[in-house]
């Protein structure tokens, strides 16, 4: 099959501070839930646009890199196993460690050296990763094997045992004000693992890949159900079923919140880690407080241990200026306070240098990458 290359006018705006491209982007960050047979015409109809405005101006974005990626997301929690690391690695080895995570392990997703304003437990633990392993291998046995190639002393593997909030919207947050929350407590999500036919993987490799700038067109599924080996209405089909049973997470354009875009301009400054330790017990009532709020893109539950002064809710925030990214946490802090709920301890670990790729979940693909390393996937397995 012959491949076109969508052309993208060198005259269409690309940059967030666009009127038109901040409309779009406050619908398509992540307003679009589940599957939906018609993404670009539904961010269109969300931002009050014509699609064909909507898919030349994320073809340009998309290009200029303001955009990192235009793909279906998964609720991944359900599908593989998934927790949060942080890694002691002497200083040394830092810069090395976060590029092999980065560059050689495919199944390590969100990659952070973070930092605290002060030394307090855990502010050892520089390097943060997001991982998910198939249920068929051993995260421990995973992990094991990554320590010994960067060279890390200690790690602590966090899994989620519920989360409360899962979004993007830098766009739409940059507006949010310190205490901005919900009426409504904050959902509970639970991280059961959901098991899938060899169909629905087919089906699912396709949805989830990252849409290329020539992909960005009506009826979008169309080429990928061709892609997959089956019928576009079998294609959707299954989709919706996979929608229907939590797998889907949401279709979404993610914005290159790090760097700097071309023209200089940044999404976001400052990435915070919000700390917690609420009693026993009160865990997903305080992780429902948590959750209301708007600024968070993350919040759930997730065992610190020692090495955190066992702490036990955890929150992501993001923002232009570091003080008004502290005054969102005073908030939080204030309204849990309000609601009864005793802190016994919190912290903020910043970001600093990152990479954000999605974690691969493929059963096939984690095989493959353990034989290549020479990880047996026989020995990794349990």
């Amino acid at each position: 099959m012959t491949t076109v290359t969508a052309p993208v006018a060198a005259d269409v705006p690309s940059e967030i501070s666009d009127p038109l491209n901040a409309r779009i982007l406050a619908v398509s960050e992540d307003c679009i839930a589940g599957f939906v047979n018609e993404p670009f015409a539904q961010i269109a109809f969300g931002a009050e646009l014509p699609e064909e405005l909507v898919i030349e101006r994320l073809r340009a974005m998309l290009a200029s890199g303001v955009i990192r990626r235009i793909r279906q997301t998964l609720m991944a929690t359900n599908l593989a196993p998934g927790a949060l690391v942080a890694w002691r690695v002497p200083a040394d080895k830092l810069d090395s460690a976060f590029n092999y995570m980065v560059e050689k392990d495919p199944f390590s997703g969100h990659v952070v050296i973070r930092s605290t304003d002060a030394d307090t437990p855990g502010s050892v633990y520089r390097l943060w990763t997001t991982l998910k392993v198939p249920q068929e291998f051993s995260m421990t046995r995973h992990c094991g094997f990554l320590a010994s190639s960067v060279g890390a002393d200690a790690y602590r593997i966090m899994p989620a045992r519920r989360l409360f909030a899962l979004g993007v919207g830098h766009v739409r947050r940059r507006a949010i004000e310190p205490g901005s929350r919900s009426d409504e407590p904050g959902r509970v999500l639970d991280t059961n693992i959901v098991e899938l036919s060899p169909l629905e993987w087919r089906v699912l490799t396709s949805l989830k890949r990252e849409f290329t700038a020539d992909e960005i067109t009506p009826n979008p599924w169309r080429a990928r159900a061709e892609e997959a080996g089956v019928q576009l209405s079998e294609f959707i089909h299954v989709a919706r079923s996979l929608s229907a049973r939590a797998v889907i997470g949401r279709f979404s354009t993610f914005l290159e919140h790090v760097k700097p875009s071309a023209a200089g301009e940044r999404v976001t400054r400052y990435n915070a880690l919000f700390h917690w330790r609420v009693p026993d017990g009160r865990e997903i009532e305080a992780g429902k407080e948590v959750g209301r709020h708007h600024i968070l893109t993350h919040a759930y539950w997730r065992e610190g241990g020692p090495e955190f002064s066992n702490v036990n809710i955890m929150a992501i925030a993001h923002g232009t200026e570091k003080q008004l990214v502290l005054e969102h946490k005073a908030a939080i802090d204030k309204h849990l306070d309000e609601a009864g709920i005793p802190v016994l301890y919190t912290n903020v670990f910043w970001g600093g240098r990152s990479e954000i790729k999605p974690s691969e979940i493929s059963p096939v693909e984690y095989e493959a990458w353990a034989n290549n390393v020479g990880l047996s996937p026989a020995a990794s397995a349990g």
